[in-house]
């Protein structure tokens, strides 16, 4: 009698626990419910897996949090800082486009498009002289093959003159890893994009580490495309920011991502030249890896971001650069900035309304610092006991 009771309570239990993992589906799984698919989560979130953060598959946040209805754009545009997505056009189950297979990495999961309206705010793209054209390739040697082509510049750079047409309150920023050699190869396609109607001029940029114009000016003169170059004569052909006059710009790939050490790449001045008044911190892996990118993209990310505070002389980064920014694992964090009263309390190091956020839910932007260290404490003792992969959808 004892063995069929026990049976019994074992088949309610399962059965109990079938129930709750199934109880939500077809838009109607919450934050952090359990899911199979993109469509049993509710709008703005979506079906991810992250093993270092939470075991099997969750809805979590699609989007980051809007820095602008947190603290609104009155600053200049140095003092904000913006998820950007390196090899933005590098993307999973992207076609071919040469009609050949393409054989290369892929550093990003959804489109140019999808990614700006998630809250990405500055693209990095590597640009190629290919078929006659510009083309974004992800390749080597300065040159673009038919199996490391993605597709024609000008189709990525439409998506983003849609979106800054549809939003006429935000600014994009694109960083050009640049194989251009033909003249005015790149002004062309962005004429025949339309971005230059909303071309901020390198004459206005600051080259001495002044502050940059307000945002809310930017916005007002329509000037809401910031273009950075790597060949340092467009600036003066072209009329197109080489980008070290301007930022500095930490070591990528693996040699930027040890721990306690942040150091310029080759191109930049040192990280703590303050004549340069925007910060880049790149931290990706140099073989991207979706799965070390939800890792890596969490309390990794932000102890490097402490490192490169230090070595920046004391200042955050405006541009964070992350291969699958969608793969983080569930907890909120954000950076702080400089002390201010901006937001009402004088003398406490707030966090950064940039959401570069990893996150899956807006954290109040009076919330101090430690209580973000609590958080990475949490998962990496959460980390130690959680040995569950990602569910298979």
């Amino acid at each position: 009698m004892k063995t069929r009771q026990n049976f019994v309570l074992l088949l309610t239990v399962v059965a109990a626990v079938f129930s709750v993992a199934k109880a939500c589906s077809n838009g109607q799984c919450k934050l952090l419910d359990e899911c199979s698919m993109d469509a049993d989560c509710e709008a703005g979130l979506y079906c991810g897996c992250c093993p270092q953060g939470f075991s099997g598959s969750r809805c979590i946040r699609s989007a980051i949090t809007d820095q602008f209805k947190l603290l609104n754009n009155s600053l200049p545009f140095n003092k904000y800082a913006f998820l950007t997505t390196h090899n933005a056009f590098a993307i999973e189950g992207e076609p071919s486009h040469t009609g050949i297979p393409r054989v290369t990495f892929n550093n990003q999961e959804d489109t140019v498009t999808q990614q700006l309206n998630n809250g990405v705010r500055a693209l990095m793209l590597d640009t190629y002289d290919f078929k006659d054209d510009v083309w974004l390739c992800h390749s080597f040697n300065g040159q673009c093959h038919d199996f490391t082509a993605f597709e024609p510049a000008i189709d990525t750079l439409k998506e983003v003159e849609a979106f800054l047409s549809a939003n006429p309150s935000e600014i994009v920023t694109l960083i050009l890893e640049d194989y251009v050699e033909a003249p005015n190869g790149l002004t062309n396609v962005f004429n025949a994009s339309g971005l230059k109607n909303y071309w901020f001029p390198v004459t206005s940029m600051p080259k001495n580490g002044q502050d940059w114009p307000l945002v809310s000016d930017m916005v007002a003169n329509n000037q809401r495309l910031l273009v950075f170059t790597s060949k340092s004569e467009k600036e003066q052909s072209e009329g197109i920011a080489y980008q070290w006059n301007y930022m500095v710009e930490n070591q990528y790939g693996d040699d930027g991502m040890k721990e306690g050490s942040c150091s310029n790449r080759g191109e930049s001045s040192p990280l703590d030249d303050k004549t340069k008044s925007l910060v880049l911190v790149n931290y990706f892996a140099s073989i991207p890896f979706k799965l070390e990118s939800c890792e890596n993209n969490s309390g990794n990310l932000i102890n490097m971001l402490y490192t490169c505070h230090g070595a920046a002389a004391n200042r955050w980064a405006n541009f964070v650069a992350v291969d699958f920014y969608k793969a983080r694992p569930f907890f909120p964090c954000l950076i702080t900035t400089e002390k201010s009263d901006l937001i009402g309390v004088k003398g406490e190091d707030r966090f950064k309304l940039w959401t570069i956020s990893m996150g899956s839910s807006c954290v109040d932007v009076t919330m101090y610092m430690h209580v973000c260290q609590d958080h990475l404490q949490g998962l990496a003792s959460h980390r130690r006991h959680n040995t569950n992969s990602c569910n298979e959808a």
